[in-house]
């Protein structure tokens, strides 16, 4: 009965793949025509969600792990690049830290102005101490004591303040995640959009620039040096002080006064440009992107109303969850090979990668890997947490998946409760990424009762 199991269900691959390439023959007719160039036209649908779904569709099917002498990414030193689209091999490159490392490390660089961040490292003493040092000032307790009713406190007041429609990035999902940096960490920042449009640049610095766009550098350059003097003055001020409040900061402070390695000044600015770099905007983007999906689906956008308006939080974030593994903020999670290499050794395809390759392993597709879930192309919430490849794996796992966890159900919770909730009419009720990598504005309507 496995045999038969197993059969059926590669040859239900096989099936997939072949309807994904229709799809994809589909998209690539519909491209024939249109405003701009055709390579345009068909880059901008296959990098849609949808789009993206249907070529890791193929290559599950076909190519699951495919090796090209091409350098996709041209910021960092490589020498030719993978994709990696099932499960299974996803979860092994991210595993496998001595075999795959991290690259960020000289952007990290940069921005800090000469230290790297445990995000950029590799693993070694250093990134120990660096993360048992931050994980001892940002406590996994704090979410249900701290983070979490603070978000869902911050958020209820802003959509009460909207009337009847919202520009849910500018008026939501960015000023919480701003407002709770400068709460729960200590940095409020000169101005909340002046932190919202540093953390934002360096982001898409670190993580998103991987063509090294010129035009970007210096508008990095300005946003990291303008963050790091706040950061050192703030530093100076708090200590100052006789006492502070219990945040993140005043945390760093006190291990500091007690000794410990790696928390001097420079040490503990640096910590904290690297935790908030993640936190306002991924915390927006993935709350954008789950609301998105779930608008386009009316049975799942009830349901998740009706959690919400139950104060059911667990059944909440099974919706929400859900609907961000249609479109996570990371379709694919790139790594460079230390040395040659083999993945998904003694099986059909065994793969090879050379040393210096760019492997990106595309955790989008590893959720739709029929292998590992059920039915994935399906709305389902009863999936179990461990099926999702939300925030990476392994070693470089967020730093702050717990509190992305708790604080976007929290943050999209008061917005969901509201009756006939909808998109606003034309242009403006769809996602615009406004020329960047991130949700700029999506402007939706509800009924005040």
């Amino acid at each position: 009965m496995n045999l038969l199991s197993v059969l059926a269900t590669r040859l239900l691959i096989l099936a997939d793949g072949v309807a994904d390439l229709g799809r994809l023959a589909g998209i690539t007719l519909g491209s024939l025509s249109g405003p701009g160039s055709f390579k345009d036209r068909i880059v901008k649908r296959l990098t849609t969600s949808a789009g993206q779904r249907v070529t890791f569709g193929v290559l599950r099917a076909f190519l699951p792990n495919l090796v090209i002498g091409r350098k996709l990414a041209t910021a960092y030193d490589n020498g030719g690049s993978a994709l990696v689209t099932r499960y299974s091999d996803v979860q092994e490159v991210l595993n496998r830290a001595e075999d795959f490392e991290v690259v960020y490390g000289p952007r990290m660089i940069e921005i800090t102005g000469g230290q790297n961040f445990f995000l950029g490292m590799q693993d070694s003493p250093t990134y120990t101490r660096d993360v048992s040092n931050m994980r001892l000032a940002v406590r996994r307790t704090d979410v249900p004591a701290i983070i979490g009713p603070f978000v869902a406190e911050a958020a209820s007041s802003l959509v009460a303040a909207a009337p009847g429609r919202i520009d849910v990035p500018q008026d939501l999902t960015l000023k919480v995640p701003a407002r709770l940096v400068g709460r729960y960490f200590g940095m409020p920042g000169p101005s909340e959009q002046e932190m919202i449009d540093w953390t934002t640049l360096m982001f898409w610095y670190l993580f998103i620039d991987l063509n090294a766009d010129a035009g970007l550098d210096a508008k990095v350059e300005a946003a990291a040096r303008a963050c790091r003097a706040y950061l050192d003055q703030a530093i100076q001020v708090r200590k100052a002080a006789s006492s502070g409040p219990d945040d993140v900061l005043q945390r760093c402070l006190a291990m500091q006064a007690a000794g410990l390695p790696g928390m001097d000044d420079l040490g503990i600015r640096n910590y904290l440009i690297g935790l908030i770099i993640g936190a306002v905007p991924t915390i927006s983007k993935a709350a954008i992107q789950a609301l998105d999906q779930l608008l386009d689906r009316p049975d799942a956008l009830a349901g998740a109303q009706a959690a919400a308006r139950a104060d059911n939080d667990e059944l909440l974030g099974r919706y929400i969850f859900e609907a961000l593994r249609f479109n996570p903020i990371n379709p694919v999670i790139y790594r460079r090979a230390v040395r040659d290499t083999v993945i998904a050794r003694h099986t059909l395809r065994a793969c090879r990668i050379p040393r210096s390759t760019m492997v990106f392993a595309a955790n989008l597709s590893a959720m739709f890997d029929r292998l590992e879930l059920p039915d994935p192309t399906r709305f389902r919430i009863d999936r179990p947490w461990e099926d999702y490849i939300l925030w990476g794996y392994g070693l470089h796992t967020c730093f702050g998946a717990h509190i992305n966890r708790a604080s976007i159900p929290a943050l999209l919770k008061p917005l969901l409760k509201q009756p006939n909730l909808r998109r606003a009419a034309g242009p403006a009720g769809q996602v615009d990424m406004a020329g960047t990598p991130f949700p700029a504005h999506l402007v939706l309507e509800f009924d005040r009762a």
